[in-house]
């Protein structure tokens, strides 16, 4: 006879993988497969929310009074306490088995699209070639080149980055990072991965009631898993999703197909350079985790550039991290660091110590114009329950996000309406 179990004494896992959702182009992996994810999901979870607080017992205990002791003083800034932090072990414990854990996550996937690339690749151009007569809503360009700050270095440990190609007309780098997002997350983005989108969604509609906006732009899309689920709550608007490198963005488009979010058009673009757009040509410009994985001089041309064809009484959106500022602790600062250090993310130290508004203002927004403001992935919560309070926190990989946006010369339409 089945009991039930008190909330106060069920255990905090992740949810099983078997929980994610199938789309068209789906990997499909083996029992043994899944267990790997099943466990590194749980790893995961089981190193933020236990091993994690750790770090800030060695800093307290050890590594601070050898600080003080050595210096005469605290530590000036988050990279003065890395490197005194780099020297604890367990510190380095804790960080060999987090860059393990994405070595891991990344061999697994890798395995798991390998393993059925020629169907995958298949299965894809069937979605991206479409019906006979139809214009194609997946436009490659391969004079497109991957910008350096992309070619450089295989972001997330993913082996290829995002532009890797195995063969030619390739889907294998999207299906690896669409089928391991679950295993970073510890399944905290939904059974899509498309939380943000959802969270999206749901933002938007209670900012804005009734807006509905013609087109939108959506910069560094991925696999587009954060905005299928906005095309698919603006049926009627069009969507243009953008990103430079080509076997990712196949798979987004046959993913997307295969979803019914039709209304996309998957374009091989660098936003640095929007110029075949004209001003004001979109009601929507946004980023989703994309600008920490730009270069200092790409990310103010991409921001000026999505200025430029926002039209009046538009959004700009960028859901990031927080940046660091003189609030945030630097202990803080320094272990939200650790990806820029040990993850591949070379940028994401440097994007977020930027002050973003100042950054929008440069781009041509007044800075009444701003807002900020939080954005929680939105998911099946019967399935993947939410982490109690305080404890929710990965410093960079937590199911919520910080957003800064801005409504364009949106004061001026009012005055002039009225």
């Amino acid at each position: 006879m089945s009991k039930t179990v008190p909330n106060d004494q069920k255990l905090d896992v992740a949810p099983p993988y078997n929980a994610v959702a199938r789309h068209g182009v789906s990997p499909q992996p083996s029992h043994d497969e899944i267990a790997r994810f099943d466990f590194l999901a749980n790893f995961n979870k089981f190193m933020a929310s236990t091993l994690s607080p750790g770090n800030k017992l060695a800093y307290d205990k050890r590594v601070l009074p050898a600080f003080l002791k050595e210096h005469g003083r605290e530590p000036q800034d988050r990279f003065e306490i890395r490197h005194a932090m780099n020297k604890d072990p367990f510190h380095k414990f804790w960080s060999a088995l987090k860059r393990n854990s994405m070595e891991m996550r990344q061999q697994n996937g890798r395995a798991i699209v390998l393993r059925q690339i020629d169907e995958l690749n298949a299965k894809a151009r069937q979605y991206n070639e479409g019906a006979q007569g139809v214009k194609s809503t997946l436009e490659l360009n391969p004079e497109i080149a991957v910008p350096r700050y992309q070619s450089a270095v295989d972001i997330h440990c993913m082996p290829g980055s995002y532009h890797g190609e195995e063969l030619p007309g390739d889907v294998s780098a999207g299906a690896n990072y669409d089928c391991g997002i679950f295993a970073t997350t510890g399944g905290g983005l939904g059974a899509l991965t498309d939380g943000g989108g959802q969270a999206l969604v749901d933002w938007i509609k209670k900012e804005r009631p009734g807006w509905e906006p013609r087109r939108v732009l959506d910069i560094g899309t991925t696999v587009g898993h954060n905005i299928v689920p906005l095309a698919l709550a603006f049926p009627d608007c069009e969507f243009i999703a953008i990103d430079t490198a080509a076997p990712i963005l196949r798979y987004a488009h046959a993913r997307a197909q295969s979803l019914g979010a039709t209304n996309i058009k998957f374009i091989q673009a660098n936003a640095e350079d929007l110029s075949r757009w004209d001003d004001g040509t979109f009601d929507w410009v946004q980023t989703t985790m994309f600008l920490h994985e730009t270069s200092g001089k790409a990310l103010p041309k991409i921001i000026a550039e999505g200025y430029r064809v926002l039209a009046d009484n538009g959004l700009m959106l960028h859901l990031e991290q927080p940046e660091y500022s003189d609030a945030m602790p630097l202990f803080e600062q320094f272990l939200r660091d650790w990806d820029a250090f040990n993850n591949n993310e070379p940028f994401w130290s440097s994007m977020h110590a930027l002050d973003m508004k100042d950054e929008m203002v440069k781009a041509g927004f007044d800075r009444d114009e701003l807002f900020e403001t939080g954005v929680r992935a939105v998911v099946d919560r019967e399935i993947f329950p939410e982490a109690p309070t305080g404890e929710d926190e990965d410093h960079g990989r937590a199911a919520f996000w910080h957003a800064y946006g801005a409504w364009k010369n949106a004061d001026q339409m009012q005055e002039a309406a009225e």
